[in-house]
């Protein structure tokens, strides 16, 4: 049970979507993370996203590892199906899920630590599977958990919160997914919840894996000078690949991003950060143009934001198989299980 309970009144001003149901239905427990942890404003652009769509609770399913992201599913959308796994092991248990029952909407959150190291293999294998699944990674550079430890997403030079340098290479969850034949994959920060929505919609309505890596700076190990996951470094580096006109925390800040050249939009604490709109030749369904692309940017210390690649003409993982278009956890038992005289029939085939 969680500490706090939110109160169960709503305010009867509350915009209600198709369902008849206000953005509060769409809310969990109250956070335990750290005040201004960005993974609880990931949560509400999973909860605006949800509300939006008019996405029915009972249909949800959410699914983590182990870590800091882990907690998220406990902070939204507290009417849906929930699988708490074991660290990295959350993919192999939303293919299972998945396979007996292709109707959800399946929602994975895992971070840097749960996907990038112990769950590297699992996480690459549903992307060749293609499971239709929302696939959010948490991406702070650290083990949150275990007092600020590098994760295998920490960039060369970024130190930790003792002062020393990261030396090893970093595994890049959006260039990985490139290169092994993910047919969605999109980057955002923490701190931009108008673009995490949309993407987060397009995730949802994507049909197979959509890999979503979200930089999302952690206050308590992994927000101070010479990090490269902090606050301030990503809002001076981030490079948009998609327009948008808000830009938080704090009052609204609106600018507009064209596709001829840049602009630089002063934050609230004084930091600038450059946005470039998409070129007119980017192609995001252009897999090599695409790599092409974030390499020539990641050389100039740019993280580039946005939907970034898109194949919807891979089948997903039911349809490789030929399985029923009724969930298996539907079918009657008859069905799924034939029979002896069946069984027999099949295996004097491969006699």
């Amino acid at each position: 049970m969680p500490s706090i309970t939110k109160p169960i009144a709503t305010h009867p001003s509350l915009r209600r979507n198709e369902l008849g149901m206000t953005i509060r239905d769409y809310e969990g427990a109250m956070s335990t993370l750290c005040a201004g942890c960005g993974h609880d404003s990931i949560t509400a652009a999973i909860v605006r996203a949800l509300w939006e769509i008019s996405a029915k609770p009972h249909m949800i399913a959410k699914l983590s590892g182990i870590g800091c992201s882990s907690k998220t599913p406990a902070y939204f959308v507290s009417g849906a199906h929930g699988f708490n796994s074991a660290h990295g092991r959350m993919p192999p248990i939303a293919t299972g899920a998945n396979a007996a029952n292709r109707e959800l909407i399946y929602i994975g959150i895992s971070g840097d630590g749960d996907s990038l190291s112990i769950g590297l293999g699992h996480m690459c294998h549903a992307i060749r599977r293609n499971v239709r699944c929302v696939y959010v990674i948490e991406n702070n550079g650290v083990y949150g958990l275990t007092k600020g430890q590098f994760s295998a997403s920490a960039d060369v030079g970024s130190k930790s919160k003792r002062g020393e340098p990261n030396r090893m290479s970093p595994i890049d969850p959006v260039m990985l997914g490139l290169s092994i034949g993910a047919t969605f994959v999109a980057r955002g920060f923490s701190g931009d919840k108008e673009q995490l929505v949309p993407i987060m919609k397009a995730a949802v309505a994507h049909r197979g894996f959509a890999i979503i890596d979200v930089i999302s700076p952690c206050v308590t190990f992994n927000d101070h000078a010479g990090s490269t996951k902090s606050y301030l470094y990503t809002r001076q580096h981030e490079l948009k690949a998609t327009e948008t006109d808000f830009v938080p925390p704090a009052s609204e800040i609106l600018a507009h991003i064209g596709t001829n050249g840049a602009v630089s939009v002063t934050m609230h604490d004084g930091s600038v950060v450059r946005f470039k709109g998409v070129p007119k030749d980017y192609d995001p369904t252009n897999r090599r143009n695409v790599i092409a692309y974030l390499e020539e940017h990641q050389g100039k210390g740019e993280v580039v934001t946005g939907m970034l690649y898109l194949d919807e003409t891979v089948p997903d993982l039911h349809e490789m198989n030929k399985t029923a278009d009724t969930a298996l956890s539907k079918l009657p038992f008859e069905k799924l299980c034939p029979g002896v005289a069946e069984l027999d029939k099949l295996q004097k085939e491969f006699r």
